[in-house]
């Protein structure tokens, strides 16, 4: 701070001698244009002061009118004309010698005319629009009709002039398209895969100022929050300041594209800057403009690209940036926690991926309450961590509230031994993957999927929802409607969208209707074929990397693709239900607050052949006969919604089989 407020003491002293050396300048002028005797000590004090000047521009740090000279490469009588523009800003008296000086009243205010005047050396080139001054928007010209350039008035920007006060800050006119950097904080160093992107972009850079240009950085991947804090750390350790814009934040209209543009690249010569640019879900005319600003400027920029195969830049260097890898997730937990809820960690990092501020933010707001056992302050970080992973899924695919469980599902022993371990592989791998070296050796396949065959109404969903409800999770159904596009390209990218949010909140995933994305490829006889079967390749990919849980039905097995069968880790198959199965299903198909006919035989409406998705809507339109006629649920209410299922489905029936008791002959 001491530093700081001597040299800001140093530049108002130099400025206050650079006003008297103008006003000393414009009144020999004056003089000299109103025929008065020279007054030579006033020259001899203007040539005193001069040196005093050139004495502080000595000085390290330099003033502010040398240090801005050194970054835009203004020549001294670049400096003098902005200088003259500057004081009018900070001297009264300046506007009146100004127009003693042009021999004009009205002239209160200068003009390059004036300059060359008044500074020796002139330069001619210094009006020229590629010269610094007005390069780089130093300078207002107001040239009204046919007024020409010397005669012009000429304004310091209000930027420059706070600049060369002392005072520097970004751009208001920038301000409105750039954000600061908030990343998530970090309470202490970063994780080592993250720490090492960090170095090398740090080693990039500085390897490249001994070149002309500097690359922009491309930051792949999908986890923006992770890019935005490894950019910010290698940013701070450069002693910049990061600031972010989205591609779509880029002025579209020419003029101001190119004011943008100049104005940045000004703003990081002025300013220890460095900007990060969202390049995801820009169009190609947004694309298009990025190029023309990459290629005007010698600042830091960082590019936030998830895709690797859109070129924004002639020559970027290319860095996967992603989450901190789950061991080192873990070892955040396990630190933060400070020894409480150890055996949680392995859990939270394999089911869950947050970067660190995320994990350290979960883990202190629960540390500050008060639990009574260890095992309430586990299941408050697990229902945290539910939430806070739930912010990218929900505009994807739609949460299933889940709330049956093993006793309500009705299934012969074989689909019920599969259901259960599919949910044990979910517990078990941490310890199969990584305690057990499997993760070392596979690349792929790491996730575990499941399809689940049967008929509609044969308990595929709710068996997704048991091992839900088993595992703590959520279970989010894929919309199709949201998913599948008419337009080339986006159903791949909806897709990558859906899978990239559910690995990152470890959420189970619920394809209903497999079959209308994991079809069979057929014989390219169009575009559109080519095109749909490159749908399907993409979908076999991503479902083969895919590391969640994922759990696709079909009422057509057969209609799947092959190779998307082989890819698969279990196929349970939903068998139509037994008389047995049908009258467990029975037994458990009202609440136990439905007031039900004591002693209620429920083996003729379970002669009836039918799935356990019928039975249920049998039962909940039995329960509302029931409310409008007497109150309980009794069998004639049971075979009179049968009669109306069966309908409803177009199902051969006799009448017989919704009477009771049965006439005689009736079938038993």
């Amino acid at each position: 701070m001491n530093q700081h407020r001597e040299w800001m003491e140093m530049n108002n002293r130099h400025w206050g001698l650079m006003v008297k050396w103008i006003r000393l300048g414009l009144q020999t002028l004056a003089d000299a244009r109103e025929q008065q005797e020279e007054n030579r000590s006033r020259r001899q004090e203007t040539e005193n002061v001069l040196e005093q000047i050139f004495e502080l521009e000595k000085r390290q740090p330099a003033p502010a009118l040398k240090l801005l000279a050194e970054n835009l490469k203004l020549s001294l009588f670049d400096q003098r004309i902005l200088a003259l523009c500057a004081v009018m800003e900070l001297d009264p008296a300046i506007p009146d010698l100004c127009a003693r000086a042009q021999g004009n009243p009205n002239k209160t205010y200068p003009t390059f005319a004036l300059a060359l005047a008044l500074f020796d050396e002139p330069e001619w080139i210094s009006l020229t629009p590629q010269a610094p001054l007005r390069y780089w928007r130093l300078l207002e010209i107001n040239q009204p009709g046919s007024r020409t350039l010397t005669a012009a008035t000429l304004a310091a920007d209000e930027r420059i002039i706070n600049y060369l006060k002392g005072l520097n800050y970004l751009d208001d006119r920038l301000e409105l398209l750039v954000d600061p950097v908030h990343g998530p904080a970090v309470d202490g160093p970063l994780p080592p895969s993250q720490q090492k992107a960090v170095d090398s972009i740090i080693e990039a850079l500085r390897s490249a100022h001994s070149v002309d240009k500097i690359p922009a950085i491309e930051l792949l991947g999908r986890d923006s929050s992770s890019k935005r804090l490894i950019a910010a750390s290698a940013a701070s350790s450069l002693g910049l300041i990061l600031k972010t814009m989205t591609l779509e934040a880029l002025p579209k209209p020419p003029g101001d594209f190119e004011s943008f543009a100049r104005l940045w690249q000004r703003e990081s010569l002025l300013t220890p800057l460095a900007l990060l640019i969202d390049v995801n879900d820009g169009d190609e005319a947004g694309k298009t403009r990025l190029k023309r600003f990459l290629e005007g400027q010698n600042g830091i920029v960082f590019l936030d690209n998830r895709d690797s195969k859109v070129e924004v830049s002639p020559s970027p260097l290319s860095l996967e940036i992603d989450k901190p890898t789950p061991e080192e997730q873990e070892n955040v937990w396990a630190e933060t926690l400070q020894g409480k809820a150890e055996g949680l960690a392995g859990r939270l990092a394999e089911q869950f991926s947050f970067g660190t501020g995320e994990i350290q933010r979960i883990a202190q707001a629960a540390l500050q309450k008060e639990f009574a056992d260890e095992e309430a302050l586990e299941e408050e970080l697990w229902q945290t961590c539910r939430k806070a992973a739930r912010v990218g899924m929900e505009q994807l695919a739609r949460r299933i509230d889940v709330r049956a469980d093993w006793d309500q599902l009705v299934l012969p022993p074989e689909q019920k031994s599969q259901l259960r371990q599919i949910t044990d592989q979910v517990g078990q791998r941490n310890r199969v993957y990584d305690d057990w070296g499997f993760r070392k050796r596979m690349n792929r396949g790491l996730g575990i999927n499941a399809l689940f065959a049967g008929e509609s109404g044969t308990g595929k969903t709710m068996a997704a929802e048991v091992i839900a409800q088993s595992l703590q999770l959520d279970l989010y159904r894929i919309d199709l409607s949201t998913v599948v596009s008419k337009y080339i390209g986006e159903t791949e990218k909806n897709l990558r969208k859906l899978f990239d949010a559910a690995e990152d909140s470890g959420a189970i995933l619920f394809c209903d209707e497999a079959d209308a994305l994991f079809g069979k490829r057929s014989e390219v006889k169009d575009s559109h074929d080519r095109y749909a079967n490159i749908e399907v390749n993409y979908l076999l990919q991503r479902m083969e990397t895919y590391t969640g849980l994922a759990i696709l039905a079909t009422n057509m097995k057969n209609s799947l693709d092959k190779a998307f069968v082989r890819r698969l880790r279990f196929i349970v198959d939903f068998p139509f239900p037994e008389f047995k199965e049908r009258l467990e299903i029975w037994r458990t198909a009202f609440p136990s607050d439905t007031p039900v006919e004591e002693g209620l035989d429920y083996s003729p409406v379970a002669r009836l052949s039918l799935t356990g998705g019928s039975i249920h809507n049998i039962a909940l339109n039995a329960a509302f006969l029931a409310a409008q006629d007497g109150g309980r649920v009794t069998l004639p209410l049971l075979l009179q919604a049968a009669r109306s299922e069966f309908k409803k489905l177009e199902r051969p029936s006799k009448e017989t089989d919704f009477q009771w008791p049965r006439p005689m002959g009736g079938a038993a």
